[in-house]
């Protein structure tokens, strides 16, 4: 079992092209024993966003603070704390902060797992889960 504060954890900065203002704590993954997925957390700064992107997995978003809105392709839906949020796999979508404090989740993806090829989240994150 791990127990861990996020605080415990370092940000990094996304690099990822088209991203802006964001950083990410990958607070469990493969490396921490975990069989199945990686959960992740994001900060994305007041006017920033995550690139627009697609990608062969699904991943669960939990909204943690702030306020903010995730496309779909061309449709927006808000966010707010409390909001969770499935992405299909395949689906286009970008997640931007439209608040006045940063916009914080949670986010989800599998591990390469039951015969699914080794797809890197590099795309959505920047990180190697």
């Amino acid at each position: 079992m791990k127990v861990v504060h996020c605080e415990q954890v370092e940000y990094a900065a996304v690099e990822t092209e088209g991203a802006s203002g964001c950083r990410i704590r990958c607070l469990m993954g493969e490396a921490d024993g975990a069989p199945s997925f990686t959960m992740r957390q994001f900060e994305v700064a007041v006017g920033g966003h995550t690139p627009k992107h697609t990608h062969g997995y699904e991943h669960e978003v939990f909204v943690l603070q702030g306020n903010g809105v995730v496309s779909d392709g061309d449709r927006e839906t808000a966010l707010r704390p409390g909001t969770a949020v499935l992405v299909p796999p395949g689906a286009l979508h970008q997640f931007r902060n439209t608040g006045s404090t940063p916009l914080v989740f949670l986010c989800l993806i599998p591990h390469p797992i039951r015969g699914m090829a080794a797809i890197p989240c590099a795309a959505a994150c920047g990180c190697d889960g």
